[in-house]
């Protein structure tokens, strides 16, 4: 009788820790950044030492200019191989943004213009076409591939670490903003870290099935340090 009023009173205490764990393990994956435990955290980038971001600036060093950023006003400059422009307002550029899990971007396209093929591995992105006419798609992991053509005010989202791109395919310019779960989302430009790299040219060659010619064709594209 007292073993079965032990496992009885044990039952609903197993269960009781089982769904603990669980949900902590479960909360991590709903943001991109950790939770800020403070008001604000403006970055103090000139700091030595950085653990997985910026240490805070002294709160009496935080001026009303930390939480305000101008740096969407102009228009990027297009004049580049994909005729197109990221402007990033990130912890980079917009310290206020430390610890606060956002970023946006400004992108500006000419006719034509390609945002190229990349990810963002820290951050799933949203945006919304201000001006024109948009190509927008990304790949899954199982490359199934996902599209449409969006004009002004139409939004979309992007997956965290899914290749995407955008391609104007309006008869003018075009203009877009882009949202991010993260104060440093990252990027990892596809064609740029493949050929602007030191990857080896024996890897390249048997990745794409192609002659050490057809790679180094396309590496020469890219030896530019302003490529993009």
């Amino acid at each position: 009788m007292s073993a079965m009023a032990s496992f009885s009173l044990s039952l609903p205490l197993n269960l009781l820790c089982c769904l603990t764990v669980f949900w902590l393990l479960l909360l991590p994956s709903h943001a991109a950044d950790p939770d800020p435990l403070q008001d604000f955290c403006v970055a103090n980038q000139s700091a030595s030492v950085s653990v997985n971001g910026f240490p805070c600036k002294p709160a009496s060093a935080v001026t009303s200019d930390d939480f305000f950023f101008d740096g969407f006003i102009k228009e990027g400059n297009t004049t580049n191989i994909f005729a197109s422009s990221v402007t990033p307002g990130n912890v980079l550029t917009f310290p206020g943004l430390n610890t606060l899990g956002l970023a946006m971007n400004r992108v500006d396209f000419a006719p034509g213009g390609l945002n190229p093929p990349h990810l963002h591995p820290r951050a799933s992105e949203t945006g919304v076409v201000i001006e024109g006419k948009l190509l927008v798609g990304f790949v899954t992991t199982n490359n199934v591939f996902y599209s449409k053509v969006l004009s002004t005010g139409e939004m979309f989202v992007i997956p965290r670490g899914l290749v995407h791109f955008q391609l104007n395919v309006g008869e003018g310019k075009a203009l877009a903003y882009t949202a991010f779960n993260s104060h440093m989302p990252g990027v990892v430009v596809v064609p740029i870290n493949l050929f602007a790299s030191s990857i080896p040219n024996e890897v390249l060659t048997k990745t794409f099935q192609v002659d050490a010619d057809v790679i180094n064709t396309i590496r020469s594209k890219f030896r530019s340090p302003d490529i993009w």
